[in-house]
C-alpha cells in the first residue's frame, strides 16, 4: 500500500508538471499568434509632436534671516515677527504659504569664548506671481532680509496640461496619417498601437533649481522709492510625443 501511494503521488506530480507544461506553451503560442497577427496587418506609423509655453502660478523663494545681517542688534525672533506682519501686509497667507525649512545657530564665537550666538532661520515661500514675488523683495529688504533666492517655478495643473497634449498629438498624428495615405487612394484606419514618447523629465526640472532673482546685502533706501517691475518670469515648456500606427483601409 505504501509503495501505490507513492507511485500515486509521483503520477499526479508528472501529470501537473505536463499541463503547466501545456499551458505556458499555449500561452506563448497565442502571444506569437497575436504579435504575427498585428504585424501582417498593413498600417501607417507616424510620429507627432506638440509643445506649449506656460506661465509659471507657483514661485518659491527661500528665505534666510541671519542676526548677523544686524549685527546681533536684532533677534531671529524679532526679524520673523516683522517679516511676517509685511507678508500678511501683502495679502499673502503665511499659515498656508510660509513654512521654516531648518533653524541653526552659529556656534563658531561660542568656541572662541564669545557669549555671543547668532541664529538663522530659513524658509520657503510660495507666490503665485513675479509682481508679488518683487513686492516681497521690497518689503523684506526694508526690514533688513535681503538674503533672498528663487528656488524654483511650478505649474499647478502641469498634470492636466500634459493629458491635453497627449490628446492634441494624437489627433495631429491622424491628421497626418490621412495626408500620408490619400495619394494611395488609402485609408488610415483605426489605431492599432499607440506609444506614448513624452519626456517626463520635465515634471522634474519644474521643481529643480532656476536661475533668476539673487539678492546680496542690504540697503538703507526707503521703501516708497521702490515699486515692482511689471515682468513675468520665464514661461515653462511643456511638450507631448505619441508614435502610433493606424490600419491601412481601402
Amino acid at each position: 500500500m505504501r509503495f501505490s501511494h507513492s507511485l500515486y503521488n509521483i503520477t499526479f506530480t508528472m501529470n501537473m508538471k505536463s499541463i503547466l507544461t501545456l499551458a505556458l506553451i499555449s500561452q506563448s503560442f497565442i502571444g506569437w499568434t497575436q504579435t504575427k497577427n498585428f504585424i501582417d496587418q498593413p498600417f501607417v506609423e507616424t510620429a507627432a509632436q506638440v509643445d506649449t509655453l506656460i506661465t509659471p502660478d507657483r514661485i518659491y523663494l527661500n528665505i534666510l534671516i541671519l542676526e548677523k545681517d544686524t549685527k546681533g542688534k536684532i533677534s531671529v525672533e524679532e526679524l520673523e515677527s516683522k517679516m511676517e506682519s509685511a507678508l500678511k501686509n501683502l495679502g499673502i497667507d503665511t499659515k498656508k504659504n510660509l513654512t521654516l525649512n531648518d533653524v541653526a545657530s552659529n556656534f563658531k564665537k561660542y568656541f572662541l569664548k564669545s557669549q555671543d550666538v547668532l541664529k538663522s532661520k530659513s524658509y520657503t515661500l510660495m507666490v503665485a506671481d513675479a509682481k508679488i514675488a518683487g513686492s516681497v523683495i521690497i518689503e523684506l529688504e526694508v526690514l533688513e532680509i535681503s538674503n533672498v533666492l528663487l528656488d524654483r517655478t511650478e505649474y499647478s495643473e502641469i498634470e492636466h496640461l500634459k493629458l491635453i497634449l497627449k490628446s492634441m498629438a494624437i489627433r495631429k498624428a491622424k491628421k497626418q496619417a490621412e495626408y500620408m495615405v490619400a495619394p494611395l487612394n488609402q485609408k488610415a484606419g483605426v489605431a492599432i498601437h499607440i506609444s506614448d514618447h513624452s519626456d517626463n523629465s520635465v515634471g522634474r526640472a519644474l521643481s529643480g533649481r532656476v536661475p533668476g532673482i539673487q539678492i546680496r546685502g542690504y540697503s538703507s533706501v526707503k521703501r516708497k522709492e521702490f515699486k515692482p517691475a511689471d515682468i513675468e518670469f520665464e514661461k515653462i515648456k511643456v511638450e507631448s510625443s505619441v508614435f502610433v500606427k493606424f490600419k491601412l483601409e481601402e
